[in-house]
């Protein structure tokens, strides 16, 4: 089974902007164009729903218990619905109990939700594979929660944290995405992952605990960046 695994691409290549080598007829539709896009940059500007660890009235929450520390974070069921649902049933089945955070990297992030403990097995609540999600209004800041992938569109069980606490002003960039100002200011004071927005559903932001996080990171690892020294899951409560 092909093994799930981040692609560990935080960004050093430039993000480069290609010029379309369409001619246009004069500089009327330029402007036109330009005005255009303008509009457009103003309807997309993100709500960034991560900033705050205010919790609205029936946002689910999820505590997560872990043999180092418990870790609290508020869950986006309107930009995730269905890594929502999915992450939220699993918990309260039980099916992440007793699960091993089988792949830690500092200043990276740390994984869990693989029943199989190896990074290969997992699966969702409908027993198949299920989209990304990819919202306008969820960055891979540090603290966010994700679903790990195979590729597009096959998430299941397993779930990562961002933990990167390093990040230089020329790192916040994407080869897909063209972020606004107040993505990159955001970046700049949470610091994080951006190499993988666009790639992979993030559908919730750690709000306490973030020091169990980093101490999760932080532990020894052997091959394949699995934690020396058991580290698991005691339970995952919802609370909405």
């Amino acid at each position: 089974m092909k093994k799930i695994a981040l692609l560990l691409t935080l960004a050093i290549a430039m993000f480069t902007l290609a010029a379309c080598s369409s001619s246009s007829k004069d500089d009327t539709s330029k402007k036109e164009n330009s005005n255009n896009e303008a509009k457009t940059e103003k309807k997309t500007e993100p709500k960034l729903v991560q900033l705050d660890d205010k919790v609205e009235k029936g946002q689910p929450v999820a505590t997560i218990e872990t043999t180092e520390g418990t870790v609290k974070i508020k869950l986006f069921p309107k930009e995730a619905p269905k890594a929502v649902e999915n992450f939220v049933t699993h918990a309260k089945d039980g099916y992440y109990d007793g699960l091993l955070f089988h792949r830690v990297i500092d200043n990276f992030m740390i994984q869990s939700g693989d029943p199989k403990g190896d990074g290969t097995g997992g699966e969702s609540i409908w027993k198949k594979p299920f989209k990304n999600e990819i919202s306008n209004n969820l960055y891979h800041f540090r603290g966010a929660l994700a679903m790990a992938n195979a590729g597009p569109d096959t998430n299941g069980s397993q779930f990562y944290i961002v933990q990167n606490k390093f990040l230089t002003a020329d790192q916040i960039k994407n080869d897909s995405i063209q972020y606004t100002d107040s993505v990159k200011e955001a970046y700049e004071k949470l610091k994080g992952v951006p190499s993988l927005d666009g790639s992979y559903t993030v559908f919730g932001q750690t709000i306490e605990g973030l020091d169990i996080v980093d101490k999760i990171a932080e532990t020894e690892v052997g091959a394949n960046d699995k934690p020396e020294k058991d580290i698991k899951i005691k339970t995952i409560k919802i609370t909405e």
